[in-house]
């Protein structure tokens, strides 16, 4: 089934969703203001060396100095030793200095209160191949498993290169099926485009930015764009121009699939598009059965409960276990995506006794997870019964860009109840009676507070009159959540 790309673009904001059959399958969101810098190529300057964690801190002109480990030096992972291979690599401290120049790439968008993470190996991403100007190998995707192909491939692009052309290259899944010439037109831009970085290189003042990586909608033509692709949709006619062109140069297959969207309804309530993102920021999924799904996003890792609600099945509970478990694997799998979620992902699926279901169950979330473009790891059912997987986290999740924490719970999902606050102000009016001696103490606090004490908690309040021998007044502030209080005293 032929997938379709619809890209809403605005000013500030360029959104861009796949679609097949009508079922959103991902959801990428760019906004002016906070674009992201992954691929972005910098000259930086190291600002502090830290040998304690074998890492360094990059002065790239961003609001925060960026990480650079020690691992993601081109020259610590790549040192030859003097052709000794058992020498022990060198330690950050030996490589880099204090106030030294560096040509650096992001590989990590900054989260939440950490800087953006860098590397020192460039790579230059094409339609079909990846340029890693200093490095001389040619590398096949992993997707490309026929080991048949894969030396197919590195044939025909070795024989393109030519020999002593210096420069290695990754070719890409979507290479599989390209011509010859498109491979050319590949390489050429990436050579073009890595020359003109290193005649910035001689003249750039440090910190500065060398290479800004393509607008979310030119990726989208470039990254997502494949043979199932049916349509490329935008409701822009100057960005449909801009597309045009690009895969006039650089794609040339694409072009008779980009069309401009000239409707007076909104191209993404057209496709029920608003809809699945406000269900993508919500913590509970319904799946189809009668089941449903919790996604809860931490700092540490995201978990996925799977439960059996509604669904009461037709003949076993092992066989209603297995079938709600089965269709969550593919739940799940559209999830991960849409929601952007990235690093450390434990999945709860009900527990099922029957190993054969397990095994039924992890081949059908590998087989949904299969469509992924980003890189993942899913392990077997642990004793516990729970699914642990990694998926490579490069940009904030989908929530975090559109969302904040509540100034109410900061992010804790709850708050203190009404009766909880109203002890707390009782611990804290005694607190100060021993201390000061005022004429009369007098509460402010949010409505529900003030209510409670009024009527449930009024014999608690005239006890602590009594115990303190002053009166206590209370004062409503509208403005006041319900675990804000102050003690005025009169």
């Amino acid at each position: 089934m032929a997938d379709d790309i619809l890209i809403n673009w605005t000013p500030r904001e360029t959104r861009v969703a796949v679609v097949e059959s009508g079922i959103v399958q991902e959801f990428h969101v760019e906004r002016t203001a906070g674009r992201g810098l992954v691929g972005n190529i910098y000259m930086g300057r190291v600002i502090r060396v830290l040998p304690g964690m074998q890492s360094a801190f990059v002065d790239v002109g961003l609001e925060r100095s960026a990480f650079l480990h020690v691992a993601d030096i081109f020259e610590h992972r790549h040192a030859d030793h003097a052709g000794d291979a058992a020498a022990p690599a060198r330690p950050i401290e030996r490589i880099l200095s204090e106030g030294q120049p560096l040509l650096v790439q992001v590989i990590k968008d900054p989260m939440g209160t950490k800087g953006a993470r860098l590397s020192t190996q460039v790579s230059i991403a094409g339609r079909l191949l990846v340029h890693l100007p200093q490095e001389n190998h040619i590398g096949i995707s992993q997707r490309i498993g026929n080991e048949e192909e894969r030396l197919k491939l590195r044939e025909r692009l070795q024989t393109l290169l030519g020999p002593g052309e210096s420069g290695g290259f990754i070719v890409r899944t979507m290479a599989e099926a390209a011509t010859e010439p498109e491979l050319a037109r590949d390489v050429d831009y990436l050579r073009r485009l890595w020359e003109d970085i290193r005649r910035r290189v001689a003249t750039a003042a440090v910190p500065s930015l060398l290479h800004q990586d393509l607008s979310l909608e030119l990726r989208a033509l470039r990254d997502i764009v494949n043979e199932n692709t049916g349509r490329v949709i935008i409701d822009s006619r100057e960005n449909f121009a801009r597309l045009q062109a690009f895969a006039q140069d650089y794609t040339p297959s694409v072009f008779a699939r980009i069309e401009h969207y000239t409707g007076e309804r909104p191209l993404f309530d057209l496709y029920q598009i608003e809809e699945e993102i406000e269900r993508a920021l919500v913590r509970r999924v319904d799946l189809k059965s009668g089941g449903y799904l919790i996604f809860d996003q931490t700092e540490a890792m995201t978990t996925v409960d799977v439960n059996t609600g509604g669904f009461v099945g037709v003949r076993s509970f092992d066989d209603t276990v297995f079938r709600t478990n089965l269709e969550a694997a593919h739940v799940i799998a559209r999830q991960l995506r849409l929601r952007n979620l990235g690093g450390i992902v434990v999945l709860d699926f009900i527990d099922m006794d029957n190993v054969d279901h397990q095994a039924q169950v992890l081949a059908e979330l590998r087989k949904a997870l299969a469509r992924d473009r980003t890189r993942m790891t899913v392990n077997g059912f642990t004793q516990l019964g729970l699914v642990e997987m990694t998926r490579k986290r490069t940009r904030e999740s989908l929530a975090h860009v559109l969302c904040e924490p509540c100034p109410t719970c900061s992010g804790r999902g709850e708050i203190r109840t009404a009766r909880t606050i109203c002890y707390q102000i009782l611990r804290a009016v005694t607190r100060e009676a021993r201390q000061f001696n005022p004429r009369e103490f007098r509460i402010l606090a949010a409505q529900s507070v003030v209510d409670l004490f009024l009527e449930e908690e009024s014999q608690s309040l005239a006890m602590l009159e009594d115990f303190i021998g002053k009166p206590v007044s209370m004062q409503v502030e509208t403005s006041y959540s319900q675990e804000q209080f102050d003690v005025v005293l009169m």
